[in-house]
């Protein structure tokens, strides 16, 4: 079994930063790539940014500029550092895993979620 645990949610002001954890545990043979998306209310799931195996990175053109996703050393907990708030990034932050088990098997796993509220 493999589970993401998030954190580094809150209320913070515009302009203003946060940085969120995801930390990865449990039978995972490799990681392909994780990520970060979003869900404001009313609004779709979005991916905002991921991380490839090689260190490769992308962002939606929403955070370009602003926000950073980063790993440890051991490539199992992923940050998001978040600069420059705006409160159009008020939402639901879910982090999002994609590998394969320690049985060869496939895996996508998410997180639970953590709110971030930015108040202009």
């Amino acid at each position: 079994q493999v589970q993401l645990v998030e954190s580094g949610g809150g209320l913070v002001q515009a302009g203003r930063s946060l940085r969120l954890s995801c930390a990865a545990s449990g039978s995972i043979f490799s990681i392909n790539a994780m990520g970060w998306y979003r869900q404001a209310p009313g609004k779709q799931h979005d991916l905002i940014a991921a991380i490839t195996s090689g260190g490769s990175t992308n962002y939606s053109d929403s955070v370009k500029g602003r926000f950073t996703i980063s790993r440890d050393n051991a490539k199992t907990t992923v940050y998001l550092q978040m600069n420059s708030l705006k409160s159009e990034d008020t939402a639901v932050y879910y982090c999002n895993l994609q590998g394969v088990d320690t049985t060869g098997r496939y895996l996508e796993v998410w997180g639970q979620g953590t709110l971030v509220s930015v108040s202009s």
